[in-house]
C-alpha cells in the first residue's frame, strides 16, 4: 500500500516550480538521519506534498515517487489550487500529531491518510 509524505524545500534554492520544470528530480541534499530514514522508506507510487519553507511556510504542490532509492526520484504532479499555510495546518486538530507541526526542522516526514486527505481538501483538490 502506498504511503504519503511531505518534503520540505527552501524555494530560493529549489522550488516546486523547479521540480515542475524538470519533471523528475532526484530528492537529495538531506542530511538529518530521521529525514534520510523517511527518504529510504519511499516507494514507487507514494504520494508526496511539497512544502516551501522560508517566508512561504506552505504546502504548494504534489508529486509522486517514481523510483525509490537513496535518494528517491520524484515526479511533479501539480500545484494545489491554493497553498496551505503552516498557520492553517497548526490550527487544524487533524494535524495535532503531525511532524509538520511537532518537529519543525524535519525536512521529510510521513503523512497519515486523514492528514493527506485534509491537505488536499484545504488545498482545493477533490478528495
Amino acid at each position: 500500500m502506498p504511503n504519503d509524505w511531505v518534503v520540505k524545500t527552501e524555494p530560493s534554492t529549489y522550488s516546486f516550480d523547479d521540480l515542475k520544470r524538470e519533471g523528475v528530480a532526484t530528492w537529495d541534499g538531506v542530511k538529518n538521519p530521521v529525514a534520510l530514514k523517511h527518504l529510504r522508506a519511499m516507494q514507487a507510487g507514494d504520494e508526496v506534498f511539497v512544502y516551501h519553507t522560508g517566508n512561504e511556510k506552505s504546502v504548494i504542490g504534489t508529486a509522486t515517487v517514481v523510483a525509490p532509492g537513496d535518494p528517491p526520484k520524484l515526479r511533479a504532479k501539480g500545484p494545489l489550487a491554493r497553498p496551505v499555510t503552516l498557520a492553517e495546518i497548526k490550527k487544524d486538530e487533524t494535524f495535532a500529531d503531525s511532524p509538520l507541526v511537532r518537529i519543525g526542522r524535519l525536512s521529510v516526514m510521513p503523512v497519515a491518510l486523514a492528514q493527506y486527505q485534509k491537505l488536499l481538501k484545504l488545498g482545493g483538490a477533490s478528495v
